[in-house]
Protein backbone atom coordinates (compact mmCIF):
# COMPACT_ATOMS: atom_id res chain seq x y z
CA UNK A 1 0.00 0.00 0.00
CA UNK A 2 1.59 3.82 -0.55
CA UNK A 3 2.04 6.43 1.48
CA UNK A 4 -0.21 9.16 1.24
CA UNK A 5 2.00 12.35 0.87
CA UNK A 6 1.37 14.19 3.99
CA UNK A 7 2.78 10.51 5.62
CA UNK A 8 5.95 10.59 4.24
CA UNK A 9 8.38 10.65 6.56
CA UNK A 10 10.03 13.36 5.05
CA UNK A 11 6.47 15.47 5.23
CA UNK A 12 6.64 14.77 8.90
CA UNK A 13 8.78 17.80 10.24
CA UNK A 14 6.59 20.42 8.16
CA UNK A 15 3.60 20.58 10.10
CA UNK A 16 5.45 20.25 13.48
CA UNK A 17 7.77 23.39 12.31
CA UNK A 18 4.87 25.32 11.24
CA UNK A 19 3.65 25.05 14.56
CA UNK A 20 6.50 25.98 16.45
CA UNK A 21 7.59 28.84 14.42
CA UNK A 22 3.60 30.36 14.64
CA UNK A 23 4.25 29.97 18.44
CA UNK A 24 7.87 31.81 18.57
CA UNK A 25 6.41 34.78 16.83
CA UNK A 26 3.86 34.87 19.37
CA UNK A 27 0.86 34.46 17.68
CA UNK A 28 -2.43 32.15 17.78
CA UNK A 29 -3.95 30.21 15.44
CA UNK A 30 -6.84 32.95 15.04
CA UNK A 31 -3.95 35.60 14.68
CA UNK A 32 -2.25 34.41 12.09
CA UNK A 33 -5.13 33.03 10.36
CA UNK A 34 -5.91 36.52 9.67
CA UNK A 35 -2.88 37.54 8.90
CA UNK A 36 -2.47 35.46 5.64
CA UNK A 37 -6.24 35.60 5.08
CA UNK A 38 -7.36 32.19 5.82
CA UNK A 39 -9.65 30.17 7.79
CA UNK A 40 -7.94 29.48 11.03
CA UNK A 41 -9.32 25.04 10.64
CA UNK A 42 -6.42 26.08 7.47
CA UNK A 43 -4.01 26.75 9.88
CA UNK A 44 -5.24 23.79 12.59
CA UNK A 45 -4.98 21.25 9.55
CA UNK A 46 -1.85 22.57 8.47
CA UNK A 47 0.14 22.33 12.05
CA UNK A 48 -1.69 18.66 12.14
CA UNK A 49 -0.48 17.30 8.88
CA UNK A 50 -4.18 16.56 8.02
CA UNK A 51 -3.79 19.00 4.82
CA UNK A 52 -0.87 19.13 2.70
CA UNK A 53 1.22 22.71 2.46
CA UNK A 54 2.49 23.53 -0.66
CA UNK A 55 5.82 25.90 -1.46
CA UNK A 56 3.81 29.01 -1.76
CA UNK A 57 1.89 28.85 1.80
CA UNK A 58 5.34 27.44 3.07
CA UNK A 59 6.05 30.41 2.17
CA UNK A 60 3.39 32.85 3.11
CA UNK A 61 3.20 31.13 6.66
CA UNK A 62 7.02 31.54 7.00
CA UNK A 63 6.86 35.72 6.47
CA UNK A 64 3.91 35.88 8.77
CA UNK A 65 5.53 34.76 11.15
CA UNK A 66 8.47 36.69 10.70
CA UNK A 67 10.86 33.96 9.56
CA UNK A 68 12.48 33.60 6.07
CA UNK A 69 11.14 31.15 4.21
CA UNK A 70 15.30 30.03 2.92
CA UNK A 71 16.18 29.82 6.62
CA UNK A 72 13.07 28.18 7.24
CA UNK A 73 13.36 25.18 4.44
CA UNK A 74 17.30 25.21 5.85
CA UNK A 75 15.92 24.53 8.74
CA UNK A 76 13.28 21.34 7.62
CA UNK A 77 16.55 19.87 5.55
CA UNK A 78 18.74 19.64 9.08
CA UNK A 79 15.77 17.95 10.78
CA UNK A 80 15.59 15.05 7.64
Amino acid sequence: MATKPNQALIYRNIPIYLREIREAAGLTQRQLARKIRKPQWWITRSETGSRRVDVAEFVEFCIACSVQPAEGLGELVKRR
